[in-house]
């Protein structure tokens, strides 16, 4: 079994998968999948976003949080869409603004990207980058920042809020046992809190008893299914309604998000 971590190398899997029909094929990020292949279409790492804002809209004092971004592509908009869904249902005053590196990991750029959101007055960041860059710069100003796909308190101790960390164990057990067992099938996994496939983590102790509790709680009905994220009414950026009142997105629609949604300043990248 031949297993990739990133849509990055998604093309060189397909043409793996076509080539070599006798390895079963899987890669944790991508949008598309042929007969011999599996791909984990992603972990829900949105969840992740928005457990992070049950806070991190209460801990601002600017109302101004920033996102060092990292490709623009649905699942990276997403994210960022969800991190300000869901700082503006405990401070609806927030806003949000994003700086693209245009890289899943330079330091250098998350280092000078979240100055310049600091700059801007903000004061809360996070990042969809892999290095600890943004979460060392917000320390060296005073600011707060949250860790990204692994624990980073040791990186910024005083900055740092809490990590969204992701742990593909559970899925990589499965995988491995299902082919295996012969049991593989070809298709997209969609995985998150529920399978153990992320997580909040080190959360900080100058974080108060009552929102560590919140948080629990959002993290509990992410594992039950009564806390749904993407829940209508929703407009974005412009004021157009992309989710009508009461609906509930799918993962087509998720997989499918390109805009920003009421809240985020700027444009997307063309």
């Amino acid at each position: 079994m031949t297993a990739s971590a990133s849509r990055a190398v998604m093309s060189l899997m397909l043409r793996m998968a076509s080539s070599l029909p006798g390895i079963t094929k899987s890669t944790r990020s991508g949008s598309q999948f042929v007969s011999v292949m599996a791909m984990t279409g992603m972990a829900s790492f949105f969840a992740s976003c928005t457990a992070i804002v049950s806070f991190a809209g209460s801990m601002t004092k600017t109302n101004e949080l920033g996102v060092v971004a990292s490709i623009p592509i649905p699942e990276v908009i997403r994210n960022i869409d969800s991190f300000t869904l869901g700082a503006q249902s405990v401070n609806p005053k927030v806003e949000t603004r994003v700086v693209w590196v245009n890289k899943w990991f330079d330091p250098p750029k998350e280092g000078e990207a979240a100055q310049s959101l600091i700059d801007q007055g903000i004061d809360v960041l996070m990042q969809n980058t892999d290095s600890s860059a943004v979460l060392q710069t917000a320390e060296k100003d005073g600011k707060y920042a949250f860790g990204w796909d692994s624990d980073m308190s040791k990186s910024g101790p005083k900055a740092h809020l809490a990590s969204a960390i992701i742990n593909w164990a559970p899925y990589y057990k499965k995988a491995i046992g299902d082919a295996l067992d012969g049991k593989w099938e070809t298709g997209q996994s969609w995985w998150g809190v529920k399978e153990g496939a992320i997580d909040l983590v080190s959360l900080a102790d100058s974080v108060p008893a009552e929102t560590k509790q919140r948080i629990e709680t959002v993290k509990a009905g992410l594992k039950d299914g009564t806390f749904v994220i993407w829940k209508g009414a929703i407009t974005d950026a412009s004021g157009k309604e992309v989710l009508k009142a009461g609906d509930s997105a799918d993962d087509k629609f998720l997989h499918g998000i390109n805009f920003y949604v009421k809240g985020v300043q700027g444009k997307l990248p063309s």
